[in-house]
């Protein structure tokens, strides 16, 4: 069945607001939320989008009259930009948002173009049955990171023998997302290096992450230490290096790790976010306690196993990043989470990533009051729990990208295996402590 724009915009209207569509005031739909999980417009953003239109439309209007040629130039190379993402994400795009944005753009070209076409299979990468109906994923999937978390898990827990033809098959897949080679013509579109990184998800995506990297990165390390007959043949050295290399270059220069690129201009411009949906998106700005931990660890573990390749780089890397890790502790003992259920999942990556980098409970009063606080949240039923509010009010709750919420399927399965895993590896070792113990 095919729906007129007029009669499917209706149907929309009734979806996505409560009463009578032209009786909606949607400047007040957003204040209506009990937590609204979307940041607010900027003063300076509503300023820009309200008063100077209303107050001076004619003269803007003739500004725009008059200047066509530039507008259209503008125009032309927005496309371009737009172009570039779909063409190097085999019309994927970053996320759901922008693509159904950029698939919006492509059709105003041109309702017939080849670009347009091309949009339309790929929406079904982003579609997802769930038991509760159908959904549209953030992501188009989580590959990659799932897959290096679940390596690790299953590393920890001495038992790799028991899972051998698991691990291979993992191995090879986490070998074969690595992006080979740099965007074409990256640096003009305003793109990070992509050359030995890891998307979030698939090769398609093609957006290169520094935690998505640094825990491949883990991954393939922790399987090079196993036979070949158990997990297959390592990555090989050269794409090791390219890997390490990729992983530097998202280094700020204050030692720190953000998400897709450097920090590459001031906080500031973040004022004129215009999207009423993500935080952080004009400029890649928030330092990460998750993407710093992830990138710690990796380079510890690298330098172990080779310790002649870009060694002093890697140790200030390490040193800096570590003091900007503890910097960020809260008076209560914890680490704000960005990308995962907040306090808890914040205070786990710190940990772990001030851990390699050699603190101890005995020598860090950071990792103690960690600890203390750890403990002082732990649940009747022995577990620990957040809610997603916990991102707004900066309380113990919890929340993902400090503004919108995505569920990890696979979490509910490999934290408890990874949990387990090292806390009997851990016992196990205790034990032979003390059986040599004895023998003395």
């Amino acid at each position: 069945m095919t729906l007129s724009q007029k009669t499917l915009s209706k149907c929309l209207a009734l979806e996505e607001f409560v009463g009578v569509y032209v009786d909606v005031k949607r400047p007040g739909q957003l204040k209506g939320c009990p937590i609204s999980i979307c940041p607010t417009p900027t003063i300076v953003l509503h300023v820009t989008k309200s008063l100077i239109p209303r107050a001076s439309y004619p003269i803007w209007l003739r500004l725009l009259q008059e200047a066509k040629m530039l507008r259209d130039t503008a125009l032309k190379n927005i496309m371009k930009h737009i172009h570039y993402e779909d063409e190097s994400t085999r019309y994927l795009c970053i996320c759901s948002v922008n693509k159904a944005l950029n698939m919006i753009c492509c059709w105003v070209e041109n309702p017939n173009s080849d670009a347009f076409k091309q949009h339309l299979p790929r929406i079904y990468d982003y579609l997802w049955l769930a038991e509760d109906g159908m959904k549209l994923k953030v992501y188009e999937g989580t590959q990659a990171w799932d897959t290096a978390f679940i390596i690790k898990a299953y590393c920890t827990t001495d038992l790799v023998h028991e899972f051998s033809p698991t691990l291979r098959k993992a191995h090879e897949f986490i070998k074969s997302l690595q992006i080979p080679e740099n965007q074409p013509d990256h640096e003009n579109h305003y793109r990070h290096r992509s050359k030995g990184s890891w998307a979030h998800s698939t090769l398609d995506n093609g957006w290169s992450v520094s935690d998505c990297t640094a825990e491949a990165i883990q991954a393939l390390l922790m399987l090079s230490k196993i036979s070949s007959n158990l997990a297959g043949d390592p990555i090989k050295e050269e794409r090791l290096y390219d890997a390490v290399d990729c992983l530097l270059s998202f280094m700020n220069k204050d030692g720190t790790f953000s998400t897709y690129e450097c920090k590459r201009t001031a906080s500031l411009l973040e004022v004129l976010n215009p999207s009423e949906t993500f935080l952080n998106i004009v400029v890649d700005h928030r330092k990460s306690v998750e993407c710093t931990s992830s990138a710690i660890q990796a380079l510890v573990m690298f330098r172990e196993l080779y310790p002649g390749y870009r060694d002093e780089e890697i140790k200030k890397c390490i040193k800096g990043a570590s003091k900007f890790i503890e910097s960020k502790q809260r008076k209560d003992g914890t680490w704000f989470g960005t990308w995962g259920v907040c306090f808890t999942y914040g205070t786990f990556f710190a940990v772990q990533g001030l851990v390699v980098a050699g603190r101890t409970y005995e020598n860090s009063s950071s990792i103690r009051k960690a600890c203390s606080f750890l403990l002082s949240k732990q649940l009747s039923t022995g577990g620990w729990g957040e809610t997603y509010p916990s991102n707004e009010t900066e309380e113990h709750i919890g929340s993902f990208n400090c503004s919108f919420y995505f569920n990890y399927g696979n979490y509910r399965n490999l934290f408890p295996i990874w949990a387990l895993g090292e806390f009997r590896r851990r016992i196990v070792a205790e034990k032979k402590r003390n059986q040599q113990a004895c023998l003395f």
